[in-house]
């Protein structure tokens, strides 16, 4: 495989929508998305009151890659070989000796199924993307609020937290105004949604003229779909893609065979019958990559067209075009900004702790890296804080190098380069940071002082 990867050789262009063309202000989209579920879990299951009142720091929970060992309460980092290397009982950290006396220098019981991506558990969930991510921090006040009232041995709270997404995030929730989410975000889009920048809507618009075909393929239904792109993009929308998909699904968009998951066409969003086949260009619902592939050699006139896919989610979007489609992945890790956190040179002196908060008036940093859980790309081994061979990969950074063709921190990054502009892309033969655009975390620059890592 050749060491450079090009957008110019590619022939078809596939976005995801939310948090990849449709980036949210994420304090406030966290807390609304946080309120939902707790509002739920209080009024709807008797949860403790407790649950609603939320301190501005206690979101620094909220880290991507972090499983939650569900029958046991507790919240994993684990490394590229599968062992825990930072955990914790509900919200309260455990301490080396803890984990190690619970988990040892083993690989984690789940992780063969949790590193095979293809199946969820009952026993498990993935945190890897920003609409899951302030679940983590519900579950982990669950389960201190519970062991409160009450020691527990396993916990039962799973079938309630999976009630609560479903009555926010279901289908017609946005239709029919229910939940908190949909209403919420009707009611305040600038308060959750960046508009989609200058160069991003100039560069959507050179690649088409540049022949390319433009895909969006998103989970999201139809109705809130239209909502954000209208507000992002503007109405005329539908203009820069040539194919819309929504409620696609995702992953089963990838791995589901045509008569698993047929296309769908949409009436006033309202889905309609199943199609045999995709025979046009246009908006559908549903729907599978197989039969998509098949318009696209029609379209391109090419037997094997090339594909790149653009998403957020390594669960749903990178790992499944990868692995089933074969097709090439940018995934978009806004953590990858958590290294270059700039500190205005009065604030300099100021102890670490202040630098991490949201200021209301300050503007907003995109990111920072959780103070609980340390760098999303490298930690120490539990007990060997200071021996120098401690530091490894975490299996979320394993899991970029091996599914992501470029890993960058949004379209804007990208945005002004040539469209022939020649990436190195990830692969076996090239270091472990060769896919990083502009530039490799510094987490994973060797002895570099960066302040992850302390």
């Amino acid at each position: 495989m050749p060491q450079r990867f090009s957008l110019a050789d590619c022939d078809v262009m596939g976005f995801d929508l939310d948090h990849t063309l449709c980036r949210y202000h994420l304090p406030q989209s966290a807390r609304l998305i946080y309120d939902s579920f707790a509002h739920y879990l209080v009024t709807e299951k008797g949860y403790d009151k407790d649950l609603l009142t939320l301190t501005p720091d206690s979101l620094d929970f909220c880290c991507k890659g972090l499983v939650l060992d569900i029958e046991e309460g507790n919240f994993l980092k684990l490394a590229e070989d599968g062992t825990v290397l930072r955990a914790s009982h509900g919200t309260k950290s455990m301490t080396s000796e803890e984990i190690l006396e619970t988990y040892g220098r083993r690989e984690w019981k789940h992780f063969s199924t949790v590193s095979g991506m293809v199946s969820r558990s009952a026993k498990y969930y993935l945190y890897d993307n920003y609409f899951d991510l302030p679940g983590a921090l519900l579950c982990a006040r669950v389960v201190d609020s519970l062991d409160q009232h009450d020691e527990q041995k396993k916990y039962d709270f799973w079938k309630d937290m999976v009630a609560a997404i479903q009555h926010n995030y279901k289908i017609s929730a946005f239709k029919e105004d229910c939940g908190m989410y949909f209403p919420e975000v009707k009611s305040h889009p600038d308060k959750y949604l960046q508009r989609c920048p200058e160069s991003v809507k100039k560069w959507l618009k050179q690649l088409k003229s540049a022949g390319k075909i433009l895909l969006l393929i998103t989970s999201s239904h139809s109705d809130y779909c239209r909502l954000l792109c209208e507000h992002i993009l503007g109405h005329d929308f539908e203009e820069y893609f040539d194919i819309l998909i929504t409620n696609a699904l995702k992953p089963g968009f990838f791995s589901h065979t045509p008569n698993q998951r047929p296309f769908r066409t949409l009436e006033n969003d309202e889905e309609q019958e199943a199609l045999l086949s995709l025979d046009k260009p246009g908006w559908y619902s549903q729907g599978n990559a197989i039969q998509l592939y098949e318009l696209l050699k029609k379209m391109t006139g090419k037997v094997d067209p090339k594909v790149v896919y653009f998403g957020d989610s390594m669960h749903s979007d990178i790992f499944p075009a990868h692995h089933y489609s074969n097709w090439e992945t940018v995934f978009i890790l806004e953590e990858l900004l958590g290294d270059k956190v700039v500190v205005p040179a009065e604030t300099e002196s100021e102890p670490l702790e202040k630098k991490g908060k949201y200021e209301e008036d300050q503007p907003k940093a995109p990111y920072f890296v959780s103070k609980q859980w340390g760098s999303f790309f490298m930690d120490k081994r539990p007990g060997m804080e200071s021996a120098e061979e401690a530091s490894v990969r975490t299996w979320s950074c394993r899991c970029i190098s091996t599914y992501s063709t470029i890993t960058i921190p949004s379209l804007e990054a990208i945005a002004d380069l040539p469209l022939d502009y020649r990436f190195t892309r990830f692969s076996s033969n090239s270091s472990a940071t060769a896919g990083y655009y502009p530039s490799p975390p510094g987490a994973l620059l060797p002895n570099e002082e960066t302040g992850t890592m302390k």
